[in-house]
């Protein structure tokens, strides 16, 4: 029920103002008038909710998952684009209008005053350019931290410039009670942004980290293990992630999402599976012991703690073996009895991380790249590979949770549901979209 209740919260909070705009009535106008106005009202409205949803709020993140909400965020930023685009183009006639911010008759349909509209306009073009450099932040190849940087600056500016023009130029946005709605609805956008940037750092700043150990798994994979500084640590489930800042201040946009490797039962350090990727993650070999470092979080619904289910299937490719080693720890250190099976895919035997540990039994290591020598299963992991390894009753009473790259994901997932897996028992996480 959680999803649905917020998904009516959200629906609630992005037609309130139009909703009010409507009880507030007024001379009636051509219905393409109308509706330019509605549509304007909404892309507003939806670019205000953007803001609440990447604020990490872990009441909502973690009912539904991280990733849910950020695809979410990203379908309704492009469904707001649409709305703000075609706003204007809607509107017929001359503008109109005489003494500003409105003639007595309230008949004005555009207003004259320019800098009234100015601000519209401003809006009207940083938009599109802000989604185009997210949509195309991989191809651009611009380090995380700048892009990060350059969207919540942006999405403030776009905000405050909307404000402007809304209740300046806007039919509906100069009554009383729809500024004092549009000026809430600001604040509360922007007092999400403060509490990303400002107030969680604050809090984190009380809590620091230590960096205990570094270990090379694989040759591009890394073990970091991090451990309280004077704090009893951090309450997580297994199968949860972190924003990881190691070596900056707790202020800092050098941050990113880190997968816990290490088990809730097995003590307050906390360690992580990295791979070398980025710009950070590239300098992993060059961290020393007792570095300072800041988490937040916990995030995410990757968990298995509480269900009842029989069985837990883990798949992963790559590095998404990380909150799959979590939870597979866990189910060892305490005992649990349900039954457990791992698929562990990668391209070579020199990335197969954790061997020892995991064992042999009831884990299937899957290479696309085997060695000759090789006795474990070869290609991907599809459709044919999870029939040989579930059975038809694993299929149906099962938990899958699996993390990887999103073409396996998407794979797995339409195979579980073809052989009848309830989607309320297929558990992923997706950082990587289109």
């Amino acid at each position: 029920m959680k999803p649905l209740l917020l998904i009516i919260a959200y629906l609630a909070a992005v037609t309130l103002p139009l909703v009010l705009s409507w009880l507030l009535g007024g001379p009636p106008r051509p219905f393409r008038q109308e509706l330019a106005s509605g549509l304007g009202i909404l892309a507003f409205s939806m670019i205000l909710m953007e803001f609440v949803l990447s604020g990490r709020f872990k009441s909502i993140s973690n009912g539904i998952g991280m990733d849910v909400t950020m695809r979410f965020h990203q379908i309704m930023a492009r469904t707001a684009l649409v709305f703000a685009l075609l706003h204007p183009f809607l509107y017929q006639g001359t503008p109109s209008g005489g003494q500003r911010p409105w003639d007595p008759t309230r008949q004005l349909t555009i207003a004259t005053d320019f800098f009234a509209l100015s601000t519209g306009i401003a809006a009207f073009l940083l938009l599109p350019s802000l989604l185009l450099l997210a949509i195309g932040r991989t191809q651009l190849d611009y380090k995380y931290e700048t892009w990060r940087l350059i969207h919540g600056i942006g999405a403030l500016l776009i905000a405050l410039l909307l404000l402007h023009h809304t209740v300046y130029a806007g039919r509906y946005g100069s009554q009383p009670a729809m500024t004092w709605v549009w000026l809430a609805m600001t604040g509360i956008a922007v007092g999400s942004l403060l509490y990303v940037y400002l107030i969680v750092p604050l809090v984190d700043r009380a809590r620091a980290w230590r960096v205990t150990s570094v270990t090379q798994l694989t040759p591009k994979q890394w073990e970091v293990t991090v451990t309280p500084d004077g704090h009893r640590g951090l309450d997580y489930k297994a199968g949860q992630f972190v924003w990881l800042n190691i070596g900056h201040n707790s202020f800092s946009m050098k941050e990113n999402p880190f997968s816990i490797c290490s088990a809730p039962a097995a003590g307050p350090e906390i360690s992580f599976m990295i791979k070398e990727l980025g710009d950070f993650t590239r300098t992993i070999a060059q961290l020393d012991s007792g570095t300072v470092a800041y988490l937040d979080g916990p995030y995410g619904n990757l968990s298995v703690d509480g269900r009842t289910e029989p069985g837990v299937a883990l798949i992963a490719g790559g590095v998404g073996l990380a909150p799959l080693l979590g939870i597979l720890r866990q189910m060892r250190l305490t005992g649990d009895p349900r039954e457990v099976k791992l698929i562990y895919g990668n391209r070579v035997v020199d990335q197969i991380a954790y061997r020892d540990e995991m064992g042999a039994q009831d884990v299937f290591y899957v290479l696309s790249e085997p060695p000759e020598t090789w006795h474990g299963e070869t290609g991907f992991i599809d459709a044919a590979l999870l029939n040989r390894v579930f059975s038809e009753k694993e299929f149906s009473e099962w938990i899958f949770v699996m993390c990887g790259p999103a073409i396996m994901m998407d794979i797995v997932e339409d195979h579980l549901i073809e052989r009848g897996t309830p989607s309320h028992r297929i558990l992923s996480e997706r950082f990587d979209y289109d």
